[in-house]
């Protein structure tokens, strides 16, 4: 049998070789890490390298993800569909090994890595999840939701401001399932930590009430498996699992140093590596007797047969209960659920309400319908108007919840919403101002590149919150938005969009969506049937006029109402005006072109677009020939009547704007 020493030199060579052949990679986080993984991996984690989808497998996270080899490696050695080919192709163009692991390309990734802090934010979701879930389906001898989160983490991690964030709430929350093991070898890019990162990461952590485990040899096994039986036995809040290791431990000339951090070792310190490390193989070559003292798979198989037969008793004594389980793990909303009905309820109720109050009405009605919706605020749900009649906050003592308190941690949310979504068995939303989507952004952009249901509800979208003035009127904050990749965004115009919004949020599994809705009032528009069915077509015609238009005019949210009124004036003028309502435009963009078409038609140049936002996104739609009233500078502090008079969202302005560019079409 092979010594834990030599297993773990398994992962250095195929670590060192892949990033050699490569030419680029971090060779000296796995180097590094690799005692610490063995262990884990070869005592601790239950897992199923035959079904990387077992619902009560452990879950692993490097975020520390520039040491990607490392995963690589385990998820090769234990048996996962992972060949020495795919290693081999480490950084090339659609292999299954990209610079930073990425959920979906790799059997047994767990998360996208590699922005630093976020996927220690991901494992804090995924500990929450399975702590929620297990207190709402496990029961008297029938624990089927049952496993650990395990997290990798640096420097660069601890010295990100979302692992403050995220940290601090894993420990308000008592997480006991949580561990963490941080990777102290005081080396980052730019050298020697010391001269920027001199907190005492112990005493931080524990005051965010973290078991800490201090002072651990990296690279001895036996104090690292009775640190992580330590951190076991205090099931009662999460740990930190602190390691001193050396960066590009085996590599002679370089270990210790930033020159193994981000770069490849070179031909000769890889030579000098084999034999520092008694590693006498060729390049990406493992014994038998190695792939045997790391193979999961029978194990793995065994763990998970062990817990299909615990289910299959937990099914027999709660058929429901299991069925249900069943359905949310799968991702899969109730066959019975209202949300498409919603939207006709509400055009037949026709109130004039603020879309975030709207937003609560759709939550009251579909909250009791979707037990796996888990949302939360950061610390604006009065404003939100996320806490819906139902909602039971998640905390220490009430762990079955459905309803998070994150505190003012936007970033922290968002992260954490990611690692709930990939957790499985959970729909997850959260809530802030728009203008705080800032604070989030990196988090957003992960959670499209992953393509994770993740629902984000935005609310005060415009100059219309008014007196709080410029600092918190989002002005750039939609179109970022709508020009991230598989992040769907809507704006809705009234009560009946605002449904239409969640709906296609819920119904979305291939990415995020973003709810923007407005703290004012919105009027109530009249539609048919066939309109109502077409607002989820991202974009329809609200408002037409016999034949063709020698006017559009396309609108979303509170400047719906606006152009409205300014196409009912210049109909009395005997002006020939359409409205397009355009609650979603990447919806729009999606579909037909034949549909696009029929909704704004090539041949119809005179166009002018109403948005309370950023005015450049619009040239898209209106051409260089159309206008745009919108907005070009920050807002000011004032009542929001006087901000939308101020610059210039009033029916005199529109109507004054639409004749000038008719009459100049006419010259």
């Amino acid at each position: 049998m092979p010594s834990r020493f030599e297993l773990a030199n398994a992962i250095r060579a195929l670590s060192m070789d892949a990033v050699q052949k490569a030419k680029s990679g971090h060779p000296g986080a796995p180097m590094g890490m690799a005692d610490i993984a063995e262990v884990l991996w070869n005592d601790f984690m239950s897992h199923n390298p035959a079904n990387p989808h077992w619902a009560n497998r452990d879950r692993f996270v490097m975020s520390n993800g520039h040491g990607s080899m490392l995963v690589y490696s385990l998820l090769h050695l234990t048996g996962y569909e992972l060949s020495l080919e795919d290693l081999q192709h480490f950084r090339q163009l659609h292999s299954k090994t990209p610079g930073h692991p990425e959920f979906g390309y790799t059997p047994g990734v767990e998360t996208t890595t590699g922005p630093l802090g976020q996927g220690f934010a991901n494992a804090v979701g995924m500990a929450l999840a399975e702590r929620t879930l297990a207190a709402q389906f496990n029961r008297d001898g029938h624990h089927i939701v049952d496993h650990h989160t395990y997290c990798f983490v640096g420097d660069g991690c601890l010295m990100e401001g979302v692992s403050h964030e995220v940290a601090s709430l894993a420990g308000t929350q008592g997480l006991g399932k949580l561990i963490t093991f941080y990777d102290d070898n005081g080396i980052s890019i730019d050298g020697e930590v010391e001269g920027w990162f001199t907190d005492d990461t112990a005493k931080r952590f524990e005051s965010y009430g973290w078991h800490v485990v201090p002072n651990v040899d990296g690279h001895k096994p036996e104090e690292i498996k009775a640190a992580v039986e330590l951190a076991k036995s205090h099931d009662d809040r999460p740990s930190l699992i602190i390691c001193k290791t050396i960066i590009g431990f085996g590599a002679p000339n370089k270990q210790g140093k930033e020159e193994c951090h981000g770069a490849a070792l070179g031909d000769d310190e890889v030579a000098a590596a084999r034999v520092q490390l008694d590693w006498p193989h060729a390049p990406f070559h493992v014994p038998e007797d190695i792939y045997k003292g790391w193979d999961a798979t029978q194990a793995g198989e065994a763990r998970e047969a062990e817990w299909n037969a615990r289910f299959q008793r937990y099914a027999e004594a709660f058929p429901a209960e299991a069925r249900e389980f069943t359905r949310r793990i799968k991702g899969e909303l109730p066959r019975d659920l209202t949300s498409e009905a919603l939207i006709e309820q509400a055009q037949e109720q026709g109130e004039s309400v603020a879309s975030r109050k709207a937003s609560l009405g759709v939550l009251n009605e579909l909250g009791p319908q979707l037990p796996e919706l888990l949302g939360g605020s950061a610390d604006l749900a009065p404003s939100n108007l996320t806490f819906w009649k139902g909602a039971k906050a998640i905390s220490q003592t009430e762990p079955g919840g459905n309803y998070l308190h994150y505190g003012v941690r936007e970033f922290g949310m968002a992260a954490i919403i990611n690692g709930v979504a990939l957790h499985g068995g959970f729909v997850p939303y959260g809530a802030t101002f728009l203008i705080f989507s800032e604070y989030m952004r990196n988090a957003l952009r992960m959670a499209a590149l992953m393509g994770q249901r993740a629902i984000h509800v935005f609310t005060h979208d415009s100059i219309g919150l008014g007196e709080d003035g410029p600092t918190h009127q989002p002005i750039e904050q939609l179109t970022t938005l709508r020009s991230t990749p598989n992040l769907s965004t809507w704006r809705p115009a009234d009560a009946v969009e605002t449904a239409a919004a969640w709906h296609a949020g819920l119904k979305r599994h291939s990415g995020p969506s973003a709810l923007v809705l407005s703290r004012q009032g919105l009027p109530h528009q009249a539609r048919d049937k066939h309109q109502l069915s077409n607002i989820q077509r991202g974009g329809y015609i609200l408002k037409d006029c016999e034949g063709t238009p020698e006017l559009i005019l396309i609108a979303t949210g509170s400047e719906v109402g606006l152009a409205m009124d300014a196409a009912a004036q210049l109909g009395e003028q005997g002006r020939a005006v359409r409205v397009v309502s355009m609650p979603s435009t990447d919806v729009f963009d999606a579909q037909d072109a034949a549909y696009r078409q029929k909704v704004l038609p090539l041949e119809v140049g005179a166009r002018i677009a109403i948005e309370a936002g950023h005015r450049d996104f619009w040239f898209k739609y209106v051409g260089l020939e159309g206008r745009i009233i919108g907005m070009d500078s920050f807002g000011e502090s004032a009542p929001a009547g006087e901000l939308f008079k101020e610059f210039g969202f009033t029916v005199e302005n529109l109507v004054s704007e639409a004749e000038q560019l008719l009459e100049d079409a006419a010259e």
